[in-house]
């Protein structure tokens, strides 16, 4: 199965910037707990831009001044499963949810995180208990999360209903987006296909995955042309990506 962009929503939203410029000297007169999230701020612009080394020193800086902020411990947890520490992950998001039962942020990340391990009614759970909360005023990120875990366990009717909600919710979501387009191809809606490219090129760009799709789908409609730029652009873009190779083994058959 391809790979998929999920939508881990997380805390950076709140997180980010801020704090990054102040000077020195105020910083001196910080109490822990602000330095704290001071620290929990920049490791989270640091997660984000995928400066990895620097946002865990900074994260493991904030956890240090204070163990009992949740939101730091759920962006440690992202970190380690950006470096594929697994059982890091889970321990550090069972201690954010341990402190913070109400969390959807939490719950959204936590149950993405066990659906990609195969704990598929845990995560099921999590997420609809995130996508319920009267506080998440950002559904789509659990429903984005919810249907790609039911698309794992090849049940994409509910799969599709959970990305038709998130884009009823955030209509530019650009996950959800690339899902829905993936999931017309497979059905065979071509047209449809199409049209969530479009959506989705309004938002975001291209990833090997979406030209694969486009490439497929501009073949499946006859248009040859168009297929073919499709198919230079994937090459050319990313001539490493397996879906590279697929379009190279598809031409030449």
């Amino acid at each position: 199965m391809a790979n998929r962009r999920t939508a881990r929503g997380l805390l950076l939203i709140s997180l980010l910037l801020g704090a990054c410029g102040l000077l020195p000297e105020t910083r001196d007169t910080m109490s822990n707990a602000e330095k704290a999230k001071l620290n929990l701020q920049m490791g989270a612009r640091y997660l984000d831009m995928g400066m990895l080394e620097v946002a865990k020193e900074k994260l493991e800086t904030a956890v240090r001044l204070d163990s009992s902020n949740p939101e730091t411990h759920n962006a440690l947890a992202v970190f380690y499963e950006r470096i594929k520490q697994t059982e890091a992950a889970s321990d550090s998001y069972q201690t954010a949810l341990s402190k913070d039962s109400d969390n959807f942020s939490i719950k959204n990340n936590y149950g993405r995180f066990l659906c990609e391990q195969g704990k598929f009614d845990k995560g099921v759970a999590l997420l609809q208990e995130s996508m319920a909360s009267p506080m998440n005023s950002r559904p789509w990120f659990a429903l984005t999360n919810l249907g790609v875990c039911h698309a794992k366990q090849n049940d994409m009717q509910r799969a599709e209903e959970y990305f038709r909600q998130a884009l009823q919710s955030q209509p530019d979501y650009s996950p959800a987006l690339q899902e829905m387009q993936r999931i017309s191809y497979q059905n065979g809606q071509f047209m449809s296909a199409r049209a969530f490219l479009e959506r989705y090129l309004g938002v975001a760009k291209h990833t090997p995955e979406t030209l694969w799709i486009a490439f497929q789908t501009e073949r499946a409609l006859g248009n040859s042309k168009i297929s073919e730029e499709y198919r230079e652009q994937l090459i050319s873009s990313f001539p490493a990506s397996k879906e590279a190779q697929q379009v190279k083994t598809a031409i030449s058959k």
